[in-house]
């Protein structure tokens, strides 16, 4: 199902300087819908279980696949961790497994009362730490990273961020075996502000019940990070996490359709149908920036009345209104999604929707072409949340 298309993906995209929004990717020619412009492996990977849960995590704490009952290694040195494979398990260094062992047997009640996602913080810190003494190149690259932890010099620092960052150093300082690298309060934090501005969410497998699905892990995918954020993409991301392959864990960038040279490729950061007021503030708490895209300036004018998404989205399940705006948007795709709208429109990212958004209920994935194993597009949408597959109707009635 990983197919590039022919051409590798270091020659599909160029980093380019852009006004208002600073470093951005860009299309180094035409790119086609559903091909895969980046296939990436993950920097590091650590558990979104907070640190003192009840539950026991599921998952392998290397691969993060769903643990076969009754084959798979559990660590008897910690005994906080299970994995699926012996290659697996011998990624679980010394030291990490001491700093585990420690943290837990100390635990504070300081540490016991903080919030679950401070305790996942210390996870990452523990990764990251690891992943300093395990292999200094790596981690140069972590640093590199957008996020500097600053209250000064970095919008998505908080006063919260800084006094969890005080926190955490202190606590792990404290327990966590010397490391041959030098952990200062200002690394900590900066380290924090790169996770909180770069990780990516791999989640858990979809249910049948259509529950809302968590986090199972969080990744940091170095040049997946340098995609900039757009409310109406034009591509989204997939991973695979419970696939039998290599490289389960690996983010895959697909296009959802065509984009011309030049053109800046753009991720959206979270479910495109939430309202516009959700994703402004979003997208201030966690990132640091408003969003000035083409949708958000038709949307900004919206009355409070106008902007819940899924009231939009229920009218449009009429199917003579779906047929309608096929016909009228059909031939101006490009126009209404991917960085470029018709400022006349009130609803630019219809289209979008009714194309592009999957239809199972609470699901809220995005669709995007299977990648094309000829010249010709695949008419098959594949969702990048639940993974259910459709034909594209819409296009195959242009």
């Amino acid at each position: 199902m990983i197919n590039d298309g022919g051409a590798k993906p270091e020659t599909l995209l160029r980093v380019a300087e852009i006004g208002g929004r600073g470093r951005s990717l860009v299309a180094a020619q035409s790119l086609r819908a559903g091909q895969v412009i980046l296939r990436e492996s993950p920097l590091l990977l650590y558990s979104a279980f907070p640190f003192l849960s009840f539950s026991v995590s599921p998952y392998c704490d290397h691969c993060f696949r769903l643990l076969a009952s009754s084959a798979h290694q559990k660590c008897q040195s910690c005994s906080l961790v299970s994995f699926c494979s012996p290659n697996c398990f011998a990624s679980h260094t010394p030291w990490l497994c001491e700093s585990l062992r420690r943290l837990h047997q100390s635990s504070s009640s300081a540490f016991s009362d903080q919030p679950s996602d401070r305790q996942v913080q210390a996870r990452f810190l523990l990764s990251a730490y690891n992943l300093a003494a395990a292999s200094p190149s790596d981690f140069q690259i972590l640093l590199s990273l957008q996020g500097s932890g600053s209250s000064n010099g970095d919008p998505s620092c908080s006063a919260g961020d800084s006094a969890a960052a005080g926190f955490l150093h202190s606590l792990l300082s404290s327990v966590c075996p010397p490391l041959p690298v030098s952990i200062s309060p200002d690394l900590t934090a900066a380290l924090l502000s790169k996770d909180k501005v770069n990780a990516f969410g791999l989640m858990e497998p979809c249910s049948v019940s259509n529950e809302k699905r968590s986090v199972r892990a969080y990744g940091i995918y170095p040049k997946t990070s340098f995609f900039n954020h757009d409310c109406l993409p034009n591509a989204c991301r997939f991973d695979y996490v419970d696939s039998a392959s290599d490289g389960n864990t690996d983010i895959i960038i697909r296009m959802i359709h065509d984009v011309p040279e030049g053109r800046e490729v753009c991720l959206s950061y979270f479910p495109v149908n939430m309202n516009y007021s959700s994703r402004q503030k979003r997208l201030l708490e966690d990132y640091g920036f408003k969003c000035d895209c083409d949708r958000c300036k038709v949307e900004s004018s919206w009355s409070e009345g106008e902007e819940d998404e899924n009231e939009i989205m229920e009218e449009m399940e009429d199917q003579d209104e779906q047929e309608e705006m096929e016909d009228s948007v059909g031939e101006n795709e490009e126009e209404v999604c991917g960085n470029g709208v018709d400022d006349e429109s009130n609803f630019p990212h219809a289209y979008f929707f009714v194309r592009y958004m999957c239809e199972k209920e609470n699901c809220f994935g995005t669709l995007a072409p299977l990648p094309p194993k000829t010249h010709d597009a695949s008419r098959v949408l594949e969702c990048n949340v639940c993974g259910s597959v459709k034909e594209d109707e819409v296009g195959v009635n242009q």
